[in-house]
């Protein structure tokens, strides 16, 4: 894996909220890590609102996200883009997944493939792991159909891509390995604890896995610092990346940075679902800046510091901590 060079302009970095509400302390943290390690590495930060999901997303909370960041002095260095305006990007992927035979249609249900578990004797999950028919068998013909990948050809041509030897990958011998930047070295069995995973859902809608992978790919992003609840999403880009790369023999490196959470007082993740306060655009913008920075392990500004020369600071004590001190050889 490439090393962390603080001076390498080509890093790419984004922030990706969804739009289904405001963000609170938790969005805000990730948002400053991300924001300071673009720029403590001298690249671009961009901000992309995930917005595929229109069920769920409303274009009133996209506005509020940007006006929040922009508060906060949190600002794309390019035009910020909307995942619900690339749909031919994410179309074009799908139809590649298919020309290769990567996908299938499914028409199962979330309570079939619960009873394909019970039947196996396998522990339910809350995203069950597909055991269901669908694979080696068409799918019912006047049913709604979601598309699946094969998560075992997926496995197989991300383990080649990444020059593993030709015997390394079986069933029992199926996981996907990535370096994390704080956690270490992370890995997951993809085909038994994940299953072959939906990237176009049965309403129509393209799922975030590809729209997200999709845009990293298309918009060169190089380096992707979230929060950890989303550590498990990167088994399954990886592998969808060596299929959406097909005819290439490089993959492009993606450095991880899943920085720590915010928590409810009830030890669960702050979020929007459990009440999570909005970020405040009225009082000064110093006080939640602090208490991220806190929690990333920088230290806090005086609140009549401008919010330029704060960020700035935050920007330099990141480099210092993050990046020089992980890269520095050891004596």
């Amino acid at each position: 894996m490439k090393p962390i060079d603080a001076t390498d302009t080509t890093y790419k970095g984004r922030f990706a909220p969804s739009p289904t509400g405001p963000l609170h302390a938790g969005s805000l943290l990730t948002a400053l890590a991300s924001y300071l390690d673009a720029k403590a590495h001298g690249g671009q930060w961009i901000i992309r609102i995930e917005d595929i999901d229109t069920t769920r997303c409303q274009d009133q909370w996209s506005q509020a996200i940007l006006h929040q960041l922009d508060f906060y002095g949190l600002r794309s260095d390019q035009e910020v883009v909307y995942q619900s305006k690339r749909l031919a990007l994410y179309q074009n992927a799908f139809e590649q997944l298919q020309k290769f035979e990567l996908i299938y249609p499914c028409s199962c249900s979330r309570k079939q493939i619960q009873h394909y578990l019970e039947n196996q004797t396998q522990q339910a999950k809350h995203q069950p792991i597909y055991l269901g028919p669908c694979k080696t068998q068409a799918a019912k013909p006047h049913q709604a159909w979601a598309w699946r990948l094969r998560s075992d050809v997926a496995v197989s041509l991300w383990q080649t891509k990444n020059s593993l030897p030709p015997n390394y990958f079986n069933q029992k011998n199926s996981h996907i390995l990535w370096q994390d930047r704080l956690l270490g070295e992370q890995s997951q069995d993809l085909i038994h604890e994940v299953g072959d995973f939906v990237i176009k859902r049965s309403d129509g809608l393209f799922a975030y896995q590809l729209a997200v992978v999709v845009d990293d790919l298309h918009q060169g992003i190089t380096d992707i610092v979230r929060g950890q609840d989303l550590a498990d999403n990167t088994a399954r880009q990886l592998a969808l990346l060596s299929c959406l790369g097909t005819s290439e023999k490089v993959l492009p490196i993606w450095r991880y940075y899943h920085c720590p959470l915010v928590l409810h007082t009830d030890g669960e993740k702050l979020s929007k679902q459990n009440g999570a306060q909005a970020l405040s655009t009225t009082e000064n913008p110093l006080i939640a800046l602090n208490c991220a920075a806190l929690q990333l392990g920088l230290p806090t500004q005086a609140l009549n510091t401008s919010l330029a020369a704060a960020l700035n600071n935050w920007t330099l004590n990141w480099h210092q901590k993050i990046i020089f001190e992980k890269i520095r050889p050891t004596q």
